[in-house]
């Protein structure tokens, strides 16, 4: 089992940036949890894949929306996945879910994410 745990949402300005961070704990090693992702979810609307990144961070992909203003990081030792968020808008208004997934395959597919945190809201004021 991997447990996922969000930090660092909250409100911000439109034009502004944020962070969000995802602590991994569990079984983490190997295939487990290689894929980890970033979706969010505004209210009345479908579960969107944002950002997903391999263990090795050598792959990296977003969701079309983003247009360069985020991007995904990690870091291994502490088994933490960061999504830094820029030019922000009220449209990225929403709750943003860690996701994983075992293997080595790069999905975007919600359902192929095995491992969900609790989310965290990220509001942006215009």
């Amino acid at each position: 089992q991997v447990q996922l745990v969000e930090s660092g949402g909250g409100l911000v300005q439109a034009g502004g940036s944020l962070r969000v961070s995802c602590a991994a704990s569990g079984r983490t090693v190997g295939s487990y949890a290689n894929v980890m992702g970033w979706f969010r979810q505004a209210p009345g609307k479908e579960r969107d894949f944002v950002a997903g990144i391999t263990r090795s961070g050598g792959n990296t992909w977003y969701g079309d929306f983003v247009k360069g203003r985020f991007t995904i990081s990690r870091d291994n030792a502490k088994n933490t996945v960061y999504l830094q968020m820029s030019r922000l808008n009220a449209e990225d208004t929403a709750v943003y879910y860690c996701a994983a997934a075992d293997g080595y395959v790069l999905v975007r597919a919600a359902g192929r994410y095995a491992y969900w945190g609790q989310g965290t809201q990220v509001t942006v004021s215009s």
